[in-house]
């Protein structure tokens, strides 16, 4: 694909040729943030630009703050795979996605820098006043494809966003002690749980069994939202802080 005038004023363009249409004519409703997951931010852009790599993501934030545009946001990038939230199985159709240049837990998740950061919270501003895009449906990789997916990861500073007016965010519960729910548990309690999960989006089967799944979606949304510990154990300070996150949800 040629050049193209960027939706971000301030992004530089270099143009991925990995894309195609929106299915059923959407436009995007939701922003999709990941890491990059490789040594170099350099070695990413490369590698999203390539016809052969079949990936591709609308921006890319490096390190230092630089934004580079591969795929205008009304096209279909193919960055989230095989995912799901709400129902919805078509993640690249109702999605803008942005890489964030770390190399992920490969390597070590490194904290990620400040000039970094503010560039996504502008990016992400900008791209939520031009599409109108609710707070609650700013996620990441991991929340639209858990297990399968681990970004942007426990070290991403979703409260820094949440404070810049991206994002749907409470202060996560302190951890305790209390009653917990893990893999081989079942009754009323996980079905409650499992219930709450999947009215918040994810995929979570409501069969009053801890699963390996429901394992792995309480892993993600810990990831998100309570980061401090991430096990897959639903203990109070999981519970809690869904319930306070479901009940700041917006009424409708």
């Amino acid at each position: 694909m040629t050049a193209f005038i960027p939706d971000y004023r301030v992004a530089e363009v270099l143009a991925s040729p990995n894309h195609g249409e929106r299915r059923d004519g959407r436009q995007p409703d939701m922003i999709i943030l990941h890491y990059t997951g490789m040594p170099t931010a350099q070695g990413a852009l490369d590698w999203l630009i390539t016809q052969e790599s079949e990936v591709s993501s609308h921006y890319l934030v490096f390190e230092d703050g630089r934004v580079v545009q591969m795929v205008p946001e009304e096209r279909r990038a193919w960055h989230a795979g095989k995912s799901f939230w709400k129902g919805d199985t078509d993640i690249n159709s109702s999605s803008i996605g942005i890489e964030v240049a770390n190399p992920g837990h490969p390597g070590g998740l490194p904290d990620y820098p400040g000039p970094q950061i503010a560039a996504v919270i502008a990016l992400c501003q900008d791209i939520v006043g031009r599409w109108t895009i609710p707070a609650e449906r700013v996620l990441a990789h991991s929340d639209v494809a858990p297990v399968r997916k681990v970004d942007p990861g426990e070290r991403f500073p979703w409260d820094e966003l949440a404070l810049a007016g991206i994002g749907h965010y409470v202060e996560p519960a302190q951890i305790g002690g209390g009653r917990f729910f893990q893999r081989g548990d079942g009754g009323p309690p996980v079905e409650a749980l499992q219930a709450m999960l999947a009215f918040y989006g994810y995929n979570t089967p409501v069969s009053g069994e801890f699963c390996a799944r429901t394992e792995g979606d309480v892993a993600a949304f810990q990831r998100h939202f309570r980061r401090e510990r991430v096990d897959g154990i639903a203990d109070f300070s999981t519970i809690d802080t869904l319930h306070r996150l479901l009940k700041a949800l917006p009424q409708v």
